[in-house]
């Protein structure tokens, strides 16, 4: 005898299975010594917005998202925010931004007032590497 499910029912089981795929996602091993930064602003700079900010990675290289390559990574900025969940695809929103064309800096257009950043390098599915490459989050001010 077969039971009726309901649609909702049926969402709810596909997302879930959905869910425990993705938290299953396999982080790729951080090349030995590899380590983001910023080049600049400077902790603690006061700055006139827009915000220019310069991405420096050392002991790998940079590749756009999508492009499985060993030893790279793309960059994404965390503003205002603490590292997310790194065993899942870094979300995207004005907190977490993606910088999946392989770009090394950006002008960013915040509200006057304190405003911490971080950098945090992820692969080519946006998943943080193990142990994860993030900077020193820093604060900077804009007039």
């Amino acid at each position: 005898m077969i039971k009726k499910v309901s649609m909702v029912t049926l969402i709810l089981v596909a997302t879930l299975a959905v869910t425990q795929l993705v938290a299953q996602l396999p982080r790729k091993a951080a090349p030995e010594g590899a380590t983001v930064y910023f080049i600049t602003p400077a902790d603690g700079d006061v700055i006139t917005g827009p915000v220019t900010v310069k991405f420096g990675l050392t002991g790998m290289g940079v590749a756009p998202a999508g492009m499985k390559k060993e030893k790279t990574g793309h960059h994404h900025i965390l503003v205002d925010a603490p590292l997310p969940n790194l065993g899942l695809p870094v979300p995207n929103d004005d907190h977490y931004r993606h910088f999946g064309g392989g770009q090394t800096e950006t002008v960013l257009d915040l509200k006057p007032g304190k405003h911490t950043l971080q950098l945090l390098v992820a692969d080519e599915l946006h998943v943080a590497h193990d142990p994860a490459i993030a900077s020193k989050q820093i604060t900077i001010t804009v007039k």
